[in-house]
């Protein structure tokens, strides 16, 4: 694979999910939210997964990412909010 080639969201099965990295457009991808919701989210929902810095920049625009598995343990949880609300 060409390091140069953003990994697909439907190849990411092929990882551990606990230890694997997602950036920006492939949290947008699960989760299907705007990249600034996410942003909202962070701010105001604490069971949103928190980002995981890539860098030891603090300065804004400093590259982070999310664990695969947080996210999709967030989307499961509110699948099932959804099966209870019905």
């Amino acid at each position: 694979m060409n390091s140069n080639q953003p990994i697909k969201a439907a190849s990411l099965s092929q990882f551990d999910p606990s230890t694997t990295i997602i950036r920006m457009p492939e949290l947008e991808a699960i989760t299907g939210l705007a990249r600034p919701t996410v942003y909202k989210r962070l701010k105001d929902d604490p069971a949103f997964p928190r980002p995981v810095p890539l860098s030891d920049s603090k300065s804004r625009g400093a590259p982070v990412g999310w664990v695969l598995a947080e996210v999709q343990e967030w989307v499961r949880k509110r699948i099932s909010l959804r099966v209870e609300a019905a």
